[in-house]
């Protein structure tokens, strides 16, 4: 276990000005939970793009180029922990590839959590030409990968219709490099569920999660955060799911709850659904731990 003064994380991810996706998502829970954060945005947008406009910039490889050779010439790029999310160019995700290995020889034992942002539902939120970088070039450098279900289908060309379909998409998976892979959400038989597991261990664990009646911008991104924290603060992948499925499902419930305070504001629907985060500062520090996982 890694102690505190050393838990420092650089998360690259969409940014939005205004509400809660991307790093804007990953950066109070991680800081909550005891973690140094440097973002660096791969996109910055003033909003996410379910509203009805939304206005801002994609960076390419040459603008991440520039960050990271300003953080290597000041020695600031000593990390316990990489965090990768939403990237919207080609250029972009290719650099990233080359910078997870300048990282490593900073420090050999840092973890890389790859979220694989390329879509759900059967929609595709990035360019086609990523998947196929994520698969020959990100997935391999990995040590923890966060899909959800549709992201498992794209990565390992697989169809998911059954709990054993799962099984064999992510033993795929940890042949390709990463050690633990965490699918965030499957849905069969209208049964929403967690699955996580090692390479190191052919046991799976799930965790079966209620569903709630909306769907919220950047809940995944959020997923991927908490996993990363509790990855690392909790002594086994049980209780680290627990910790991030119980949290993620608090918050989720606290957010639903909240959606009437801009129901007589003429507010965008949008708005109305943007992640309750600061108002879920102690689920953050203390989740109820109602959810509990089996094994698969």
């Amino acid at each position: 276990m890694i102690s505190n003064q050393e838990l420092r994380v650089l998360s690259i991810q969409s940014h939005v000005v205004s509400g809660y996706v991307g790093n804007k998502s990953a950066t109070f829970p991680l800081q909550l939970l005891g973690f140094e954060v440097d973002a660096i945005n791969s996109v910055q947008l003033s909003n996410h793009t379910g509203y009805k406009v939304t206005k801002g910039d994609i960076l390419n490889d040459k603008n991440l180029s520039q960050l990271v050779d300003g953080l290597v010439a000041n020695d600031l790029h000593h990390y316990s922990h990489l965090l990768t999310g939403y990237v919207g160019s080609a250029s972009f995700l290719e650099q990233i590839a080359q910078l997870i290995p300048v990282l490593k020889k900073k420090n050999p034992n840092l973890i890389y959590l790859c979220d694989p942002v390329l879509g759900d539902d059967g929609k595709l939120y990035v360019p086609e030409e990523l998947i196929e970088i994520y698969k020959k070039k990100i997935v391999p450098l990995a040590d923890i990968i966060t899909p959800n279900q549709f992201e498992l289908e794209l990565l390992t060309d697989k169809k998911i219709t059954t709990i054993d379909d799962v099984k064999i998409a992510m033993k795929y998976l940890y042949e390709q490099g990463p050690k633990t892979v965490v699918v965030s959400s499957i849905d069969i038989n209208d049964d929403l569920t967690a699955i996580a597991g090692k390479s190191k261990d052919e046991k799976m664990i799930k965790i079966d999660i209620p569903k709630i009646p909306l769907s919220y911008v950047g809940s995944g991104d959020l997923f991927a955060a908490l996993f990363l924290a509790h990855s690392t603060l909790q002594s086994n992948l049980k209780e680290a799911l627990e910790k991030t499925i119980n949290t993620l499902h608090a918050v989720l419930l606290k957010t639903m709850e909240n959606v009437s305070v801009y129901q007589n504001r003429n507010a965008q629907e949008a708005r109305k659904k943007e992640l309750r985060l600061i108002q879920s500062k102690h689920i953050i520090e203390n989740p109820p731990m109602k959810l509990k996982a089996d094994l698969l």
